[in-house]
Parts: structure tokens; C-alpha cells; sequence
């Protein structure tokens, strides 16, 4: 069965569907890592893209339960050189075609990915359409002219969570999956602006009782609460339309330590006054090198954003730039000792590196130990 992907410069690529029937329209990205394909579909800071993995074997150790970073796909689309529809591994549960299909996601394999990447790396990452039930091009590209973008619109308010909820289950182990937490040291509030999983797990493994609020969670409510420490997830789209948060960490600045990540990361730095733009195609892969400026290390990176801090723009003289991206010298991390406040753009919940950056979970708890002893003092 053919499928087409249609980009808004005009551009058509041709190639066979595999997964769900049907079309959507969506950022087309592209994501450089080997593995990690279901952790990619399933992680809610790729809402509304259409994601090419440049690795051209895609599928072939399976899907199952565990590996799902959240509690759906959120890819618009997915798109592989070649998709192993017979996968081998002892945990596999479903195909990769037969996972996509049950969970509505079209997907497009035999086109030459090498060459849409490359167009993408050259004009930018652009909007685009992927079909597998309507073949017409001049259809297409009228459907394509009325999609708005991730430009100026907040993406978040769709995939937060509905409700708040507590989170008790640590960093498990593949043989033994139901691991002990260890006891509760700390209380953390959790925003969810697109959170992943593992990001849940690893704060639960280092002693924290978390809470998970949703987006627009006021300061008030969650200064009532008491925290001892307030996470900032990661999540899609464009940060500047996602206003009410970063007035709401304006307003918990110097209140209570705080950590974010990607989009948190994002959402801190404009609270602290910072800007934001666009990059030209984004960083999005499991291997990218960062650098850490307080001790000269490099770690290598999961990453997954389209828009980066601009530090140029940021006053406040009392933060620091923490971590640079050695590809292109862009902001990774920042930090502010006076208001116990810090945040990197990488996903050091994820294991790249293996582990190069869970020491950013274990700063946390630091934070939230030195604050605590702090209240206990007066």
C-alpha cells in the first residue's frame, strides 16, 4: 500500500505505508539515534511532529509496555528507510507496524531518508502532511495550507495531564520491573508540561514523594502545599504562548528550589527574563555532546527541542550559563545559586551517556536538603 509525505515547500516524497491508514499534518523532524524508537513515539515533547529516523533499520527488537515513556503516542507521523516488520528480542510484545496501527499513527518506510534529511538540515524543519489514504498531492497541499505550525501556539494545554495525580514508582530494573522505592526524604511538586516517565521514576528513586499538577497549576496552590522542591517537565512546541507558567515560576522564584528540564528549562530562563527562538532544524537524537562548564566535563545527550534560550537576552545578573552544546554553541543548562533555581535543555532522564548527567537529580535533592535544614534553623 503506497503513502506519501508532502512538505510545504512543495516537496513530495513517495514510498509504502505501514502502521494505522490515514493522514496528518505535522512538523517534519528528524531524530539521530540508533534505538530508543518507542521512547520516541511516546514521549509527549513530539506532539504534532511528523519524526524521520535517520538510522535506516527501524523495528527490529519490537515494542511492549514497559519501554512507553507516557500514556499514548504523540507523533503525527512516523518515517523509516526500512521497517523490520519480524522483530526479535525476548521482550517484544508487538511489531512496530502493528503498534502504530493500534495506536492510530501512520507510517511511511522505502523512501530515501538520507535525502529528506539532508533537505531539512539545508531549508529547515518545515510543516508537512503524511498519507496513506489520500494519495492526491494538489489535495494534500490544500489540507497542508491551513495547518497553522508550532509557531505562537501552545501545544502544551493538549498534553498535559487531565488531573493531578501522585507518582510512586522508582527506576526499575529490566529483570526485576517493580523495584523498592526508597523511603521519602522529599516532597515535590512536578509540573506537567509533556513529562516523561522516566523523569517520574528517577525523581521517586532519589527519595522524592512527587505530585504531578497540570499545567496551569497557580503558585498559590502549589505553595500550599508545602513542597520542598518544584520540577519543571519537558513538552512540545513553542515556549513563548505558554505565558501562564512562566508567570506562575516568576512567581515560586526564590520561594522553593526548582529544576526543569527541556521545555522547563525553557520556561525557567523566561521567568528569569530570557527569550527564545526557533532553530533552524532542532536537536534531536541520543548523542549529542555537551559541555559542562563547572567542571570541564563532556556529556553526551539526549536531546529533543526546536527552540533554544537566547542567553544574550538574559539580565538577571545573578544566573549563570551552566552547559554548552559543543555542536553549535547554543545554551544547555543555567543556574542560579542565589534564588536555588537551575535547568538544562538535554534529558538527563534518559541514557545516552549511560548515565553521564543523573547527577542533576542527585543536585536536586541537595538543593532541597540544604533548604529544608535552612526552614529548620529559624
Amino acid at each position: 500500500m503506497k503513502a506519501v509525505l508532502v512538505l510545504e515547500d512543495g516537496t513530495v516524497f513517495r514510498g509504502t505505508s505501514f502502521g494505522a491508514r490515514g493522514q496528518k499534518c505535522g512538523e517534519v523532524v528528524f531524530n539521530t539515534a540508533m534505538t530508543g524508537y518507542q521512547e520516541i513515539l511516546t514521549d509527549p515533547s513530539y506532539n504534532e511532529q511528523i519524526v524521520t529516523m535517520t538510522y535506516p533499520l527501524i523495528g527490529n527488537y519490537g515494542t511492549n509496555k514497559i519501554d512507553s515513556e507516557s500514556r499514548k503516542l504523540f507523533v503525527s507521523g512516523f518515517i523509516v528507510k526500512e521497517n523490520c516488520d519480524y522483530p526479535s528480542n525476548w521482550r517484544n510484545k508487538d511489531s512496530l507496524s502493528d503498534y502504530l496501527k493500534a495506536n492510530n499513527v501512520v507510517g511511511l518506510e522505502g523512501i530515501d531518508t538520507r535525502k529528506l534529511v539532508k533537505h531539512i538540515r539545508e531549508q529547515g524543519a518545515m510543516r508537512g502532511i503524511i498519507s496513506s489514504s489520500v494519495l492526491n498531492i494538489k489535495a494534500l497541499k490544500k489540507k497542508l495550507a491551513s495547518y497553522p505550525g508550532l509557531v505562537g501556539r501552545d501545544i502544551v494545554k493538549d498534553v498535559t495531564a487531565d488531573r493531578a495525580y501522585k507518582w510512586n514508582k522508582p527506576v526499575f530494573d529490566i529483570i526485576e520491573p517493580q523495584g523498592a522505592a526508597p523511603k521519602k526524604k522529599f516532597k515535590v511538586i512536578a509540573f506537567d508540561f509533556g513529562m516523561k516517565h522516566n523523569i517520574l521514576r528517577l525523581l521517586c528513586s532519589h527519595g522524592c514523594d512527587v505530585q504531578v499538577v497540570r499545567a496551569n497549576a497557580t503558585a498559590k496552590k502549589i505553595l500550599a502545599k508545602k513542597p520542598d522542591g518544584v520540577f519543571l517537565s519537558n513538552g512540545p512546541g513553542d515556549p513563548a504562548p505558554v505565558s501562564y507558567a512562566v508567570d506562575t515560576v516568576r512567581e515560586l522564584l526564590g520561594q522553593v528550589p526548582i529544576f526543569g528540564i527541556c521545555l522547563g528549562h525553557q520556561i525557567l530562563s523566561m521567568a528569569f527574563g530570557a527569550t527564545t527562538y526557533k532553530l533552524k532544524f532542532g536537536h534531536r537524537g541520543a548523542n549529542h555532546p555537551v559541555k559542562n562548564l563547572d567542571t570541564g566535563a563532556i556529556e553526551i545527550t539526549s536531546q529533543n527541542h526546536g527552540f533554544c534560550v537566547d542567553m544574550d537576552s538574559l539580565k538577571a545578573t545573578d544566573v549563570k550559563l551552566t552547559h554548552l552544546n559543543l555542536n553549535d554553541n547554543t545554551v544547555e543548562g543555567i543556574r542560579s545559586d542565589k534564588l536555588s533555581a537551575f535547568s538544562v535543555q538535554y534529558h538527563p532522564e534518559a541514557s545516552p551517556g549511560p548515565h553521564d548527567s543523573e547527577y542533576l537529580f542527585k543536585n536536586f535533592t541537595k538543593l532541597m536538603t540544604k533548604q529544608k535544614r535552612k526552614k529548620a534553623r529559624k
